[in-house]
């Protein structure tokens, strides 16, 4: 349900806002939908209009296309022209608080959008006042069991990978006056990390270049499940993982690797890619990397060629191991950042000359006291 763009190691990840023209139209209409809300004096029963549409922040986005978001995320990758949607077939969760009573007003409410990217909800079961204000917040996709702090300034959603492919969105805090109610723009930003993966062949000697065949590129220890808090009060959150580590297959196939970074591309499933959109990228939950922990390891076969006069046979099953340990600052995922690491593969540390030799001495026996060891 998600992300793209990038030439070098991306490590910002994008959030998704909602553009300025969406939030303009909302008030335009706001003037045309007041006539038909109850009455907010006595009302027990509000119908609310939510505003759902995300883009990218900080880019300036024409509306190209509907561009529903799926589980791959390739339409949020269209930089600068297209807007993401959330997937309408599959609900929102909302939450609404009075933050001066401090009542729930809406329980987890389940909302769907419609083809427009546009929502509503009919809430009852409360005394609508004009005076009142509600604080609201929203995640995405739905998930049944939230929890709620005492004092209700934050909720907890739980999170798995079985859950959603592309990790979850929460929106930021909204506080809007009973009389306010018409339109909500709701404003979503990705809590998890988007990682994915460029590969070369950097072998230096141009008589070795161009020989590595990409077979299999796997990421282990990835950070899969844990518990988001949502923090509506300073409009802020974090994570607590809960120690669910899993192995991605990122590549399986056949793919010749190109030579030097000019023709370095993005690792898709089985296919080596040009667009970040076509790449396999998975998601994680933000973690801690520690020594010997994570690692990305990439099996590749080596055709066979001639060198100097003797021929070398194919090479298949060839395993490179790297380490992420030291590669990020403060060796920390961050939320809601994308990260895209760049793999080098060099064959001169399969075909390194090999020097053997042998020193001579004068022998000597040398007894331990266990008389076992000599």
């Amino acid at each position: 349900m998600l992300s793209d763009a990038d030439t070098s190691m991306n490590k910002s990840f994008l959030f998704w806002i909602l553009s300025a023209s969406l939030l303009l139209a909302g008030a335009c209409n706001k003037m045309d939908n007041l006539a038909d809300l109850p009455d907010p004096a006595d009302a027990t029963q509000q119908k609310i209009n939510f505003d759902v549409l995300v883009t990218r922040e900080g880019k300036v986005v024409t509306k190209a296309g509907s561009g529903v978001m799926t589980k791959s995320g390739n339409e949020a990758y269209e930089e600068g022209t297209q807007q993401a949607m959330l997937d309408p077939d599959i609900p929102y969760g909302l939450i609404g608080i009075d933050p001066e009573r401090h009542e729930l007003i809406i329980n987890n409410a389940k909302i769907f959008q419609d083809a427009s990217g546009k929502s509503s909800g009919s809430f009852d079961n409360y005394l609508w006042s004009s005076a009142n204000k509600i604080n609201f917040s929203a995640y995405y996709p739905h998930v049944n069991k939230v929890e709620y702090a005492s004092d209700l300034t934050n909720y907890s959603i739980p999170y798995t990978v079985q859950e959603t492919e592309a990790g979850p969105l929460v929106s930021k805090t909204v506080e809007k006056a009973i009389n306010q109610l018409n339109m909500v723009p709701l404003v979503f930003q990705h809590i998890t990390n988007d990682i994915g993966y460029k590969i070369c062949d950097a072998t230096p000697k141009p008589e070795l270049q161009g020989l590595i065949h990409l077979r299999k590129l796997t990421a282990t220890n990835v950070a899969s499940a844990g518990v988001y808090i949502n923090d509506m009060e300073n409009d802020s959150g974090s994570w607590q993982r809960q120690g669910y580590y899993r192995k991605v297959v990122v590549f399986e196939g056949d793919a010749k690797v190109g030579v030097g970074s000019e023709n370095e591309k993005f690792v898709g499933f089985s296919t080596l890619e040009d667009r970040m959109m076509n790449s396999h990228r998975y998601y994680s939950i933000p973690d801690t990397i520690e020594i010997g922990k994570q690692c990305v390891e990439v099996i590749y076969d080596v055709e066979g060629f001639e060198l100097g006069g003797f021929y070398y046979q194919p090479l298949t099953g060839q395993v490179a191991k790297y380490m992420l340990y030291g590669l990020l600052p403060n060796n920390e995922f961050v939320y809601g950042k994308q990260y895209t690491f760049h793999i080098g593969l060099d064959l001169s540390s399969v075909y390194r000359e090999i020097t053997f030799t042998a020193s001579v001495g004068d022998w000597e026996t040398k007894i331990y006291e266990n008389n076992d060891t000599f």
